[in-house]
């Protein structure tokens, strides 16, 4: 199963290799990682995608609790979360398929960041899903290049599980067309 975690780090030197290095002895791959600054100056956050049942987990929560420079670590797989992540996507683009990839960049209300003759970038923020589906769309024109960031997470202090109400509703939609 894959979690995410959110860590809590003193802005020091060498934070971030001591975390990949427990990672790395434990034989675990870091599948999303990303860093920024959080709310206290000095103090940053990591989101981090790693595979794993929940003992394991468990356990390097615990681990990870012991290093320095470390002040809170929470497994958030579970609560309800707004989650995004960032990609830029460059496409070959000629005046063939120029619109067909606009379509697709309108649907997904991604936005064309750079443009030339013969290709075309764009920006596309939303949840893991909204990235992985445009991802599949636009596979099938040519891709040039592709640049993500990792995924990034708050939990919702309004304890409302977004993912639940849609699995709900979609639900409730079908059993009336049922």
């Amino acid at each position: 199963m894959k979690h995410t975690l959110s860590v809590l780090v003193e802005d020091e030197s060498g934070v971030l290799s001591r975390i990949s290095s427990l990672f790395a002895r434990r034989g675990f791959n870091i599948d999303s990682l990303a860093v920024g600054p959080a709310e206290l100056n000095g103090i940053s956050r990591v989101t981090m995608s790693v595979q794993g049942d929940n003992r394991t987990i468990e356990q390097l929560i615990k681990q990870l609790h012991k290093l320095i420079n470390i002040l809170d670590v929470k497994n958030v797989t579970n609560l309800p979360c707004v989650e995004r992540e960032l990609m830029l996507i460059k496409l070959s683009a000629s005046y063939k398929n120029r619109s067909s990839i606009l379509e697709i960049a309108n649907i997904f209300r991604a936005k064309v960041v750079d443009i030339s003759n013969l290709s075309l970038t764009l920006e596309v923020t939303g949840d893991p899903g909204k990235i992985f589906a445009i991802q599949q769309l636009l596979s099938q024109h040519e891709i040039l290049q592709i640049a993500r960031t990792g995924k990034v997470t708050l939990v919702r202090e309004s304890n409302v599980n977004t993912e639940l109400l849609k699995k709900t509703l979609e639900h409730n939609s079908n059993s009336l067309y049922s």
